[in-house]
């Protein structure tokens, strides 16, 4: 196996095991809807204030993973020319890899700069961003799957 193929094959894996972390902590940080009351409880709930640090982080590697690194191995396995992080979501859209345009990915990734430093100082706009997150997670779930698929799919890896 050649060195490209090596590495869209472990960027494969690697984003796989990260979608199935995300949805697990997904699933239990939204078990009960992420109020801004919730919010105002991180300083005295560890257990929320860990879940809620596991999501964000799992939420950031899991997009930054897929479209900083996965996306343009793939193009790139597909002889396709690796732009800029914009350029190579519109590209994927195009393939049928991301079914919502490169400005919902853009959105979805302003949210961790959002959840990041509205962690505790404003708990209305924490909770706002964080729901928006989970919103996104579909969405790069199903890219994760879609990019599975289609290297399958060609034989890629």
């Amino acid at each position: 196996m050649d060195a490209a193929r090596e590495r869209l094959a472990f960027l494969l894996e690697t984003v796989v095991l990260e979608a199935e972390h995300l949805q697990a902590t997904d699933q239990r940080l939204f078990a009960q809807a992420f109020t801004p009351q919730r919010a105002t409880t991180l300083r005295a709930d560890a257990l929320l204030a860990e879940r809620l640090d596991a999501f964000i982080a799992r939420f950031a590697r899991l997009q930054d993973t897929a479209g900083d690194k996965l996306l343009p191995a793939l193009l790139s396995r597909l002889g396709e020319p690796v732009a800029s992080v914009l350029d190579n979501l519109d590209r994927a859209a195009r393939l049928g890899l991301l079914a919502q345009t490169s400005e919902t990915w853009i959105a979805a990734r302003t949210l961790r700069n959002l959840m990041v430093h509205e962690y505790i100082r404003n708990p209305e706009r924490l909770a706002e961003a964080v729901n928006q997150a989970h919103e996104a997670v579909p969405m790069l779930v199903g890219f994760v799957q879609a990019c599975a698929s289609f290297a399958a799919a060609r034989r890629l890896v």
